[in-house]
């Protein structure tokens, strides 16, 4: 099966399978994409130390740049880690626990996914810097900077200057946020993004317009706030409705549905095995075009000072891309409509500007642009002459229809890397199955089986209703259009890259595929134990991945060895009641024990001493960049 790799004659060296426990999951998530990028992964013999993973990336054209990634951002800092340990100390439990109402893991390698992605990022965007004359020797970024980047909307949602967004935990007496049940027992999620679907499907159940209004409300929070209170009497109406019914009533009021699907349905899909293989990316190369062979060096002390990228997307997939490429130094021109992007204006705001939305848009060039116009249209192509990269996440077709497409600017720019952010294909062609449905986060969710391997880890019953997907698609949409400059600038040549919802689905997922030998690197095993413990006050999450962190954990408790799986945890449960989860942090801590107080109230983050270097206090708390360049 040929496949376009754009790195391949490049190198990445490391101790991969010599890491410690710490670290493995990123390690073989991070040679799984590596490899996918066509670069040769070799695994060195040195070890890895117990406080970081480095690695060594060489082009055919730079000599070694070096990536270090760290636990923590603060070196003071030298608790260990697991992945349900940075979700618990940096928020992303709070966030995903909102629907449940209480903290709760992804039960994904997320994090780990993330810094993987990242760190390969900051390589390349290293090398690229020294082809443009930067005198950069490596890159630096820790785990929880990665998991901070995340959540990063929602914490400045939770710390707006005006009218922060409070969300605290309320056990609710039933679930009646999606995804819905049918009568016979169907797990399936609604989508649409215009409310006269909506109420047009709902008039079909007997539901009246009011309490449909009330339910659009809370159905439109699901992407802001990570909650979604449906009145009851929506989730009960559906209930006694086989989902054939329902399905028959989405097609005739517009509606789109999805049921929940397993990891192993979503393998029997004609394309997966082509997804598995191809990697989050695909690549299209036009190396015999008339391309610019002059090198713009680099302005500042950023790898991509100098560079300039045309955004237009909406929502958050395509704008985190772009954001990443600002922190990276790019000059981003951010296309928004006449009167400027609506979702500026939805609370809480912070300067007269959505703080959800600034935390994505702040450091952009806005110009307003009506791209259905000619007169627009060719206001985007006079930009795109000097640009070097054009993004964009519109609907399948869309930029062939509005003559916006890569083909309509290859003559225009030979040089441009073009990006499409989408929702489903990579491929070029969205498979049967969802062509018809919207790409967005929690339909993705449903359809790849990443909400249903969620549902099974965190005792509920569907997916996340934090933006998992959205936050990936966005890292590996920068990740993919790194690389596409990094080949540019390496073999003269003209790129386009297309990365997706589902492909960032899939690379949540590759522990569950076929051929894990594909990884050369060791999976990390089950916990022995991990969970998240109330204390006297406050939260603990602990976990101990193997015999050695419980027997550390059995003696700075006094715990006694006779007692058997049960008896042990109802013990602990018990004891971690008598003192507070600082008291409990501290005292773990010593005795190297993974170990965090579970983040409940976002807002508190920013008074977290170990994460402050990643934060910046302003009209709302700023996440700043993963990375730092030495």
């Amino acid at each position: 099966m040929e496949m376009n790799r754009p790195l391949t004659g490049c190198t990445l060296a490391g101790p991969f399978n010599n890491v410690a426990n710490d670290f493995a999951s990123i390690a073989a998530s991070l040679r799984y994409q590596a490899s996918m990028l066509g670069l040769n992964v070799i695994s060195t013999d040195e070890y890895s130390n117990d406080l970081s993973l480095s690695f060594k990336f060489e082009t055919s054209r730079t000599s070694l740049v070096s990536c270090d990634i760290a636990r923590w951002s603060d070196a003071s800092k030298s608790t260990c880690i697991t992945e349900n340990i940075i979700q618990a100390a940096c928020g992303i439990m709070s966030v995903h626990g909102r629907v449940s109402g209480e903290p709760r893991p992804l039960g994904l390698q997320y994090v780990s996914t993330l810094t993987g992605a990242l760190a390969l990022q900051g390589c390349f965007a290293a090398a690229l810097g020294r082809l443009r004359g930067m005198p950069v020797s490596g890159s630096n970024l820790s785990v929880s900077s990665a998991a901070l980047l995340s959540v990063s909307q929602y914490l400045a949602d939770a710390t707006a200057a005006e009218m922060p967004d409070s969300v605290m935990f309320e056990k609710a007496s039933r679930q009646t946020a999606p995804p819905f049940m049918s009568s016979d027992g169907v797990c399936f999620e609604l989508e649409t993004l215009d409310v006269e679907p909506w109420q047009k499907f709902w008039a079909q159940f007997g539901i009246n317009s009011a309490l449909s209004g009330k339910g659009w409300s809370a159905f439109l929070l699901r992407y802001a706030r990570a909650i979604s209170p449906l009145p009851v009497e929506l989730v009960d109406a559906l209930s006694n409705y086989t989902f054939q019914h329902i399905s028959e009533v989405c097609a005739r009021t517009g509606m789109s549905i999805c049921q929940l699907r397993s990891v192993e349905e979503r393998q029997q899909d004609e394309h997966f095995m082509h997804d598995w293989l191809q990697g989050p990316w695909s690549f299209e190369f036009n190396p015999n075009v008339r391309a610019r062979t002059d090198i713009k060096k680099a302005e500042n002390q950023l790898p991509l000072s100098g560079l300039t990228v045309i955004e237009s997307c909406r929502r958050i997939q395509g704008p985190l891309a772009g954001h990443l490429l600002t922190l990276l130094g790019a000059d981003v021109i951010r296309i928004e409509p006449p009167g400027g992007d609506p979702l500026r204006g939805m609370p809480p705001m912070a300067d007269g500007c959505s703080a959800r939305f600034d935390a994505l848009n702040r450091l952009k060039t806005i110009r307003e642009i009506n791209i259905k116009s000619a007169a627009g249209r060719a206001e985007i192509k006079e930009l795109v002459q000097s640009a070097d990269v054009f993004l964009h996440n519109w609907a399948p077709d869309k930029a062939a229809q509005l003559g916006l497409d890569y083909s309509d600017f290859v003559d225009l720019n030979p040089a441009l890397i073009y990006a499409y952010a989408a929702g489903w294909s990579t491929n070029g062609s969205a498979e049967s199955a969802t062509n018809t449905l919207p790409g967005t986060d929690f339909m993705t969710q449903a359809y790849s089986g990443v909400a249903r391997k969620i549902s099974q880890a965190s005792g509920t019953r569907g997916g996340s209703l934090f933006t998992v997907l959205d936050v990936l698609g966005g890292v590996i949409a920068a990740q993919g259009i790194t690389a596409a400059l990094l080949k540019r600038h390496l073999d003269n040549a003209s790129v386009k890259v297309t990365s997706s919802l589902l492909s960032a689905a899939t690379l949540l997922c590759i522990d569950d595929f076929p051929d894990k030998n594909m990884l050369n690197s060791r999976i990390k095993s089950k916990s022995i134990i991990n969970g998240v413990f109330d204390t006297k006050q406050g939260k603990l999450a602990i976990e101990c991945p193997d015999l050695n962190t419980v027997s550390r954990l059995r003696n700075v408790l006094e715990i006694a060895n006779d007692l058997n799986e049960i008896d042990f945890h109802q013990f602990l449960q018990l004891l971690l009641l008598t003192k507070t989860a600082e008291e409990w942090l501290l005292i773990l801590e010593r005795a190297g024990v993974p170990v965090a107080q579970v983040i409940e109230d976002l807002a508190t983050i920013r008074n977290q001493a170990h994460l402050q270097q990643q934060l910046s206090p302003d009209c709302y708390t700023k996440v700043m960049s993963p990375w730092s360049f030495k």
